[in-house]
């Protein structure tokens, strides 16, 4: 016999041999599986198209690929099969420490959602805003009040539901704060320090209607007196400035000046005592007033920031 018919011959076996090792190894391997796995599951019929892959491939290149899948089964059963030892590993939530990173990429979503209203993907706007209320969202009601204005329905009718839950916890709770601190005598400065805190987070951001804005920060005001009276230790140039700025924003020029005249018998020293009556002054078109206010901080020893600096330039323009 030629030799190139031997040849052939052996080739032709090595073929056939390879075929049936395919599959042999396919059915024996479907037979493992579907004994573990529950009929029609998800699993199952990735693992039957990861074994009709495995078959292919088996078939399309002899000795190679049989070789190839049969050895990486036997790997993996001898290195890496053990069951994994969970003796040393603790589950009580009282023995572990959580490290928390900062959420960066939520406070990046958080930042951009007025932006992200403008989307028309509306899958890509009701994820970011899911992201957005996943968590505490007292900090980020204006930007969830802006998406109230969404074109996508189901993406407003969110934003609204989140914002009355939100409204509605902030008037609970300063109900109970107030309630609260008017009871605890010898505590009051400390209940009215922390309501200042707690109310103005919400207020600054402006997401009540105007008549509701402006009697929650009457009641603001009126804790701040408490604060003032009670605890004049207590009371920092920022307390005061919040409170005065939340005044000048609901136009109550008579309350924020006495917390502009207040912060200049407390705090005399700090650029908020002079900012705080810069604003009031231009807003009230007191002209003359805010030049000589503007001089005398200039002749101060206190450092003046760039914020200061823009707004000074910007009140001038106008």
């Amino acid at each position: 016999m030629p030799s190139y018919g031997r040849d052939l011959i052996i080739f032709l076996v090595m073929l056939l041999i390879n075929a049936i090792v395919s599959v042999v190894y396919y059915l024996l391997a479907r037979f493992v599986f579907e004994s573990k796995e529950s009929k029609y599951s998800k699993e199952e019929k990735d693992k039957k198209h990861s074994l009709e892959i495995r078959l292919i491939v088996m078939l399309i290149v002899p000795v190679i690929g049989p070789i190839f899948f049969i050895v990486s089964w036997l790997i993996y059963k001898v290195f890496f099969s053990e069951p994994v030892d969970l003796e040393d590993v603790i589950f009580s939530k009282d023995k572990v420490k959580f490290n928390v990173r900062a959420e960066e990429e939520k406070e990046r979503n958080l930042t951009s959602l007025e932006e992200a209203v403008e989307i028309t993907d509306k899958k890509e706007l009701r994820t970011l805003m899911m992201s957005v209320v996943g968590g505490d969202i007292r900090k980020f009601l204006s930007s969830i009040n802006f998406a109230l204005t969404s074109n996508d329905s189901e993406t407003a009718h969110y934003a609204a539901s989140v914002m009355q839950d939100a409204l509605n916890d902030f008037r609970i709770n300063v109900a109970k704060r107030i309630k609260k601190m008017n009871e605890d005598e010898d505590n009051k400065a400390v209940h009215a320090e922390a309501l200042i805190e707690y109310m103005n987070a919400i207020l600054e951001q402006k997401v009540f209607i105007d008549m509701e804005q402006r009697e929650y920060v009457d009641k603001l005001d009126e804790a701040a007196d408490i604060l003032y009276e009670e605890g004049r230790d207590r009371i920092t140039e920022e307390h005061m400035e919040k409170v005065a700025l939340r005044l000048l924003e609901t136009g109550e020029y008579d309350k924020c000046e006495k917390w502009c005249d207040r912060l200049k018998i407390v705090h005399p020293l700090t650029l908020a005592t002079y900012t705080c009556r810069l604003k009031l002054l231009f807003n009230m078109g007191r002209k003359e007033e805010f030049f000589e206010t503007i001089e005398e901080l200039k002749n101060s020893s206190i450092v003046i920031d760039k914020e200061t600096l823009e707004l000074i330039r910007v009140f001038r323009q106008n």
